[in-house]
Protein backbone atom coordinates (compact mmCIF):
# COMPACT_ATOMS: atom_id res chain seq x y z
CA UNK A 1 0.00 0.00 0.00
CA UNK A 2 1.49 3.23 -1.09
CA UNK A 3 1.87 6.33 1.78
CA UNK A 4 0.10 9.49 -0.30
CA UNK A 5 1.68 12.75 1.08
CA UNK A 6 -1.34 14.89 0.17
CA UNK A 7 -2.63 17.16 2.94
CA UNK A 8 -6.54 15.81 4.82
CA UNK A 9 -8.57 18.57 6.04
CA UNK A 10 -11.94 17.97 7.45
CA UNK A 11 -14.77 20.63 7.55
CA UNK A 12 -18.44 21.53 6.33
CA UNK A 13 -19.51 22.23 3.92
CA UNK A 14 -21.25 26.09 3.71
CA UNK A 15 -22.26 26.06 -0.33
CA UNK A 16 -23.25 23.76 -2.98
CA UNK A 17 -24.39 26.22 -5.32
CA UNK A 18 -21.93 25.66 -7.91
CA UNK A 19 -21.68 22.77 -10.52
CA UNK A 20 -19.37 20.29 -9.21
CA UNK A 21 -17.96 22.32 -6.52
CA UNK A 22 -18.29 22.99 -2.92
CA UNK A 23 -17.23 25.38 -0.18
CA UNK A 24 -16.05 23.90 2.64
CA UNK A 25 -15.67 25.94 5.53
CA UNK A 26 -12.14 24.22 8.09
CA UNK A 27 -12.19 25.32 11.60
CA UNK A 28 -8.73 25.02 13.78
CA UNK A 29 -7.93 26.38 17.73
CA UNK A 30 -4.97 28.16 17.24
CA UNK A 31 -3.18 29.69 20.33
CA UNK A 32 -2.90 33.90 20.18
CA UNK A 33 0.52 35.00 19.65
CA UNK A 34 0.70 37.20 22.17
CA UNK A 35 -2.05 36.40 25.00
CA UNK A 36 -2.19 32.91 24.74
CA UNK A 37 -5.69 32.47 24.41
CA UNK A 38 -7.20 29.90 22.41
CA UNK A 39 -9.21 30.91 19.43
CA UNK A 40 -11.44 29.56 16.65
CA UNK A 41 -9.71 30.28 12.60
CA UNK A 42 -12.17 29.20 9.77
CA UNK A 43 -10.82 28.88 6.95
CA UNK A 44 -13.17 28.57 3.67
CA UNK A 45 -11.36 26.36 0.44
CA UNK A 46 -13.24 25.32 -2.63
CA UNK A 47 -13.63 21.17 -3.70
CA UNK A 48 -13.95 19.43 -6.67
CA UNK A 49 -17.14 17.17 -6.06
CA UNK A 50 -17.56 15.28 -9.29
CA UNK A 51 -21.18 13.60 -8.58
CA UNK A 52 -22.45 16.24 -6.92
CA UNK A 53 -23.22 14.65 -3.70
CA UNK A 54 -22.79 16.92 -1.29
CA UNK A 55 -25.54 19.52 0.82
CA UNK A 56 -25.01 22.14 2.85
CA UNK A 57 -24.56 20.81 6.18
CA UNK A 58 -22.19 17.91 5.34
CA UNK A 59 -19.02 16.99 7.27
CA UNK A 60 -16.76 16.31 4.49
CA UNK A 61 -12.86 14.85 4.22
CA UNK A 62 -10.92 17.19 1.54
CA UNK A 63 -7.55 16.53 0.51
CA UNK A 64 -5.10 18.13 -1.83
CA UNK A 65 -5.04 18.17 -5.23
CA UNK A 66 -3.25 19.70 -8.85
CA UNK A 67 -5.01 22.94 -9.20
CA UNK A 68 -8.30 22.25 -11.12
CA UNK A 69 -9.53 25.98 -11.61
CA UNK A 70 -8.39 29.86 -10.17
CA UNK A 71 -9.33 29.29 -6.54
CA UNK A 72 -9.92 25.38 -6.89
CA UNK A 73 -6.97 22.71 -5.19
CA UNK A 74 -8.75 20.24 -3.64
CA UNK A 75 -11.15 17.24 -4.05
CA UNK A 76 -13.77 16.08 -1.53
CA UNK A 77 -12.27 12.46 -0.67
CA UNK A 78 -15.35 11.71 1.51
CA UNK A 79 -18.75 12.68 3.21
CA UNK A 80 -18.21 11.33 6.53
CA UNK A 81 -21.33 12.49 7.97
CA UNK A 82 -24.78 13.61 5.70
CA UNK A 83 -26.44 16.94 7.20
CA UNK A 84 -29.57 16.19 9.37
CA UNK A 85 -33.27 16.08 7.83
CA UNK A 86 -32.10 16.50 4.33
CA UNK A 87 -33.27 13.39 2.26
CA UNK A 88 -30.62 11.95 0.22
Amino acid sequence: MKKSNRKTLTGVVVSDKMDKTVVVAVTTATKHGMYSKTIKVTNRYKAHDEKNQCGVGDKVSIEECRPLSKEKRWNVAAILEKAPGVSA
